[in-house]
C-alpha cells in the first residue's frame, strides 16, 4: 500500500466515531460481534453483573462521534425515513413484555428482542440461537443503546425496554420533524461553533466540520426548560459570583431558608456564602430579614466565589433574552447519570476547562497553563474573547450520521408532538 493510501486510510479511521469502532463495529459483518471473549461496558462474560462505574464513566466522557448539525446528515436522514416508512408499512415492530433481559437468558422475550433489533439493523437477520441472549445480542443491544442516548450496558432494563417499545410510527414522525429542524439549523452554523443539544444532554465544540470535544451536560428541568437560542460567546468569567436568578430565589432559596428557620437553623445563607443586597446595594444581615414576608423578594441574592459556588470555577457568557449561560458545577456526580435534566435552564458542562481552553484560542495571553493557575488560585478574572464563538442551543431528537447510525433521543420537553412515550425513559 502506498504512503498516500496509508495516510488516507488513517484519516478515514479517525473520521469514524469511537462509538462505531468500539461498539457498533463500523462496517464489519455482524458475525464479527459474536465474540465469546468480548467484555465491553455492561458486565462480565457470564452476565452476572453490570459494571455501573464503567457506565457512569461513559456518561461523563462520551466519545467524540460526528457533529449533529451537519448538512451531510440530511440525505442520511432521508434514507432513514425511507427505511422506517417501510417498517411502518410492514406493520412496525411488536412491543416487548416487561422484565429484564441480559446475556445468558433465553425464551420468547429474547426471540422478540432479536426480531426487534433485526428490523432496525442493530442485529443481523437470520442469526443462530433465535431465543438465546448471547454476546452477539449483547453487542446489538449496546448499538441500540448508543443510538438512543442510553448507557451501553448491553442489558435490557427499564429504560432500554421503554425505548425499544416506542413505536416505529412515532420514530418515523420524529425523523421527519427533525429533518425540518435540521434544514434551518445547518444553514446558519459557522465554521467554528458550540452546540448544546438539549434532548441529547451534550455539548459539542465543532471546528471545520469535525468535533473537537464532546461534553456531557446538565440541562433544564421539565418545568424549567433550557431555551432554544442563537448567540455568540463573548466573555469567560473565572471564579465568578453567582447572581441568584429570581426563579431560583422563589422556587428554591426562600423555601429552603424558611424550612431551615422552622427547624431552628438561621445560618443557611452564611453556610453557602450567599448574601442579600437591598435596593441601595447594601449587604443585609440575613438574621434581620423577614423571610416569611413577600418583601424578601425585593432583595438581590449573590453568592461569593468559593469551592462550592454554584458556578464552579468558570462561567461562559453570551447575550440572550433568557438570562441563561453555561458553567462549571461542584456537583460533578450528576454527569454520571443518563438523565441529566436537573438545572433551572442554564447548562452545566462536564470537563468545562477543555471547552474554555478551546474558546480562548483567540486569546494567546490565556494559555491552558494560565487557566489552570487561576482555577487553583481562586482569583476573580473576566476575560473578553478577542474572537467571539457562535453558540446554538438546539432541540434535535433524531438525526443520522456517516457511520450508518440513526440516532434518537428522549423528546425531553414533549416538543415533537408524538406523545409522552418518546420521553418516558
Amino acid at each position: 500500500m502506498s504512503l498516500k493510501a496509508l495516510m488516507m486510510r488513517e484519516q478515514n479511521l479517525h473520521a469514524i466515531s469511537l462509538i462505531t469502532l468500539l461498539i457498533l463495529g463500523a462496517s464489519a459483518p455482524a458475525q464479527a460481534f459474536d465474540n465469546p471473549y468480548s467484555n465491553g461496558i455492561g458486565g462480565n462474560n457470564n452476565g452476572h453483573y453490570i459494571d455501573r462505574s464503567a457506565g457512569r464513566e461513559w456518561e461523563r466522557n462520551p466519545p467524540k462521534g460526528f457533529p449533529t448539525l451537519n448538512a451531510q446528515n440530511i440525505p442520511l436522514m432521508k434514507q432513514a425515513v425511507r427505511r422506517y416508512a417501510a417498517i411502518v408499512s410492514a406493520g412496525g415492530w411488536r412491543p416487548l413484555p416487561s422484565g429484564t433481559l441480559k446475556i445468558g437468558t433465553s425464551g420468547q422475550g429474547v426471540a422478540l428482542l432479536r426480531k426487534r433489533l433485526e428490523l432496525t439493523g442493530d442485529l443481523e437477520k437470520g442469526s443462530s440461537y433465535s431465543s438465546f441472549y448471547n454476546n452477539y445480542v449483547e453487542r446489538a443491544v449496546k448499538r441500540f443503546q448508543v443510538r438512543h442516548g442510553l448507557t451501553p450496558t448491553g442489558a435490557v432494563g427499564r429504560r432500554t425496554l421503554a425505548a425499544l417499545n416506542v413505536s416505529a410510527k412515532i420514530r418515523l414522525r420524529q425523523l421527519r420533524t427533525n429533518i425540518a429542524r435540521m434544514y434551518g439549523l445547518t444553514k446558519k452554523t459557522a465554521n467554528r461553533y458550540v452546540v448544546v443539544n438539549i434532548p441529547g444532554q451534550q455539548v459539542e465544540a465543532v471546528e471545520n466540520g469535525h468535533i473537537v470535544s464532546r461534553h456531557s451536560a446538565v440541562v433544564g428541568k421539565i418545568d424549567r426548560q433550557s431555551p432554544r437560542l442563537r448567540s455568540k460567546v463573548h466573555e469567560i468569567n473565572f471564579n465568578p459570583y453567582w447572581n441568584v436568578p429570581r426563579s431560583i430565589v422563589r422556587k428554591d432559596l426562600v423555601p429552603k431558608v424558611r424550612s431551615a428557620i422552622k427547624s431552628g437553623r438561621k445560618d443557611l445563607l452564611d453556610s453557602y456564602r450567599i448574601y442579600a443586597i437591598d435596593g441601595r446595594g447594601r449587604k443585609m444581615d440575613s438574621s434581620k430579614i423577614n423571610w416569611f414576608s413577600d418583601s424578601v423578594y425585593n432583595y438581590h441574592f449573590r453568592q461569593d466565589p468559593w469551592k462550592d459556588n454554584s458556578m464552579g470555577f468558570v462561567k461562559i457568557n453570551f447575550h440572550n433574552q433568557h438570562a441563561v449561560f453555561m458553567h462549571d458545577t461542584p456537583s460533578q456526580s450528576l454527569f454520571g447519570r443518563n438523565l441529566r435534566a436537573d438545572s433551572s435552564g442554564c447548562i452545566r458542562v462536564q470537563n468545562v476547562k477543555k471547552l474554555v481552553n478551546w474558546m480562548l484560542a483567540s486569546n494567546p495571553d490565556w494559555p491552558a497553563s494560565r487557566v489552570d493557575a487561576v482555577k487553583e488560585s481562586g482569583e476573580r478574572k473576566d476575560v473578553r474573547l478577542k474572537k467571539t464563538v457562535p453558540i446554538y442551543f438546539v432541540y434535535v431528537t433524531s438525526w443520522a450520521t456517516p457511520d450508518g447510525a440513526v440516532h434518537f433521543r428522549r423528546d425531553l420537553y414533549n416538543l415533537d408532538g408524538v406523545g409522552k412515550t418518546a420521553s418516558a425513559y
